[in-house]
């Protein structure tokens, strides 16, 4: 496996991907799926949107900003910036302050 300290170059790059089994990786990663040692690790954007128990539209028009934004901001595409940054903090520390000021329906 390539170093996770320095990238590598295109040389080294090559050689690395020569030597790969993707078959054998590709089934040794279902085999450990199957065994339940897989865990999903959620970004903290999708973590502090669900503590709100809301969907992606419903925060993402709560934080003023795109679905696809948000997307991107779950997804690790993207960081939020400036205040969409204070409001995540809150929906991750406190869902409920967040959520008192979502207008009634």
């Amino acid at each position: 496996m390539p170093s996770k300290t320095k990238p590598l170059d295109a040389t080294q790059l090559n050689a690395y991907e020569a030597t790969r089994d993707l078959a054998a990786e590709l089934l040794q990663s279902v085999r450990e799926m199957q065994a339940g040692q897989v865990q999903v690790v959620l970004s903290p954007v999708t973590d502090a949107r669900k503590k709100t128990g809301l969907s992606q539209s419903q925060f993402a028009a709560l934080l003023g900003v795109s679905v696809r934004t948000l997307q991107g901001w779950e997804q690790g595409r993207k960081q939020p910036s400036g205040a969409a940054r204070t409001l995540l903090a809150i929906a991750s520390t406190n869902p409920k302050a967040l959520l008192a000021v979502v207008p009634p329906h």
